[in-house]
């Protein structure tokens, strides 16, 4: 049976390199060495390697999904994805991850979809349309992302982001200013009608605006 010869501690983590029978074996934790009392001398039974291997990936997955959720809320979807391709745990680590922080509450689609719309809609307003479209990459169900675009107006978000862009449009002619604020407005994805209605109030309040200097 496979026995310990040596436990040393890595310089850079906190993590420590387990040696079976003279070689490398496995990198673990050091907190689960310590519960686990591994020392030199000890057998490691080829079951019990694959406990702590799965015991280390999911302690891991769970420290990784909490930092990751400290920096923003997150879509279960993109988590998942985030612990599997960037962070290279193994599925079984990251559904113990994503039922952990369910459990803590740090998990939550419906949240997300409405921090998404509310982040989205003050910074530069996009369409429902374009919302929806960001969401569903991110993993949000249909019904979920209806609730959270409740109450969002096409009309006035093309109107509040148009108004954000005059700045830059104020001493051109008005065939340029429809064009480049078509564009933009196209760009966040309102539609066409939306968008024309949209340009030609912000025209209209400009010339009222010069007209009363």
């Amino acid at each position: 049976m496979p026995t310990i010869t040596a436990i040393e501690k890595q310089k850079r983590a906190r993590r420590a390199n387990v040696h079976l029978d003279g070689e490398y074996a496995l990198s673990l934790r050091i907190d689960l060495v310590a519960t686990a009392r591994l020392a030199v001398g000890a057998e490691l039974p080829h079951d019990r390697r694959r406990e702590l291997e799965a015991e280390d990936q999911r302690l891991g997955a769970i420290e990784s999904a909490l930092r990751l959720l400290a920096m923003g809320p997150r879509s279960e979807h993109d988590l998942r994805e985030r612990l599997t391709r960037r962070r290279g745990f193994r599925n079984e680590a990251v559904d113990a991850a994503v039922a952990r922080m369910r459990e803590l509450g740090y998990l939550d689609d419906a949240a997300f979809a409405r921090f998404w719309v509310e982040s989205r809609q003050a910074g530069m307003p996009r369409s429902r349309r374009a919302l929806a479209f960001e969401l569903s990459r991110k993993g949000v169900d249909r019904e979920q992302t209806e609730v959270a675009l409740d109450g969002v107006s096409d009309a006035e978000a093309a109107y509040d982001a148009a108004q954000r862009r005059l700045r830059v449009l104020r001493n051109v002619d008005k065939q340029t200013f429809e064009r480049r604020l078509g564009t933009f407005l196209n760009s966040r994805g309102f539609g066409y009608g939306v968008s024309r209605a949209a340009i030609q109030r912000c025209w209209a309040e400009m010339n009222g605006e010069a007209e009363n200097v």
